[in-house]
């Protein structure tokens, strides 16, 4: 259950157990990198879906102080573990300011937002937020659709958002979990380093 303050629709800082997030948990509150995380597990491997200008969701422009209607840029990508789609990335840079950021995230291609995030020290990340997805969010059915689930057999997903800063630029990352990382297991291999 998550904390029901909070009104309904927000991204809530706490997330209490509940019998439908508790094997969810773990990955939810780590703070570390989902990358390392995953690589762990198995091989790794990102299928980007989609980069480029496009709107943010009502929710991330207000997070991200972006003015309705203004386009943002915009990376959606599955995380895959041994070829299992385990978790569905959605990533949003305001258009401006401009710096860094939308040279490096224009270059990643197949690879992980994690190798840039978590190897450079200039990154800060804020509170971690939840938030249990539902048909009502407009991420739900991209998320379904990345990570190939069937919206009858799949009423919910957990998910969680990360606000990252550098220097004056920000980036609002979503992650959306499939039931699919709960059978992930530690292989014993330690990860390899991730190199931007």
């Amino acid at each position: 259950m998550v904390n029901s303050s909070a009104p309904r629709g927000c991204w809530r800082s706490r997330l209490l157990r509940s019998p439908d997030n508790v094997a969810f948990i773990p990955w939810l509150r780590d703070r570390g990198s989902l990358t390392a995380r995953i690589q762990a597990r198995g091989r790794f491997a990102v299928r980007v879906l989609r980069q480029g200008l496009a709107l943010p969701t009502a929710d991330e422009a207000q997070g991200l102080g972006i003015e309705p209607g203004v386009l943002a840029w915009i990376r959606e990508v599955a995380l895959l573990c041994d070829e299992r789609l385990v978790v569905f990335a959605h990533t949003v840079l305001p258009y401006r300011p401009c710096g860094p950021l939308q040279v490096w995230l224009a270059r990643l291609g197949n690879r992980s937002l994690g190798a840039l995030l978590f190897s450079h020290p200039g990154f800060r990340r804020g509170r971690i937020r939840f938030k249990r997805l539902d048909g009502h969010h407009p991420l739900f059915a991209p998320a379904l659709g990345a990570l190939q689930l069937d919206q009858p057999a799949t009423e919910h997903l957990w998910a969680r958002r990360s606000h990252f800063r550098f220097g004056a630029q920000s980036v609002l990352v979503t992650e959306v979990f499939s039931p699919q990382a709960l059978q992930l297991r530690e292989t014993g291999k330690k990860a390899p380093r991730v190199i931007c």
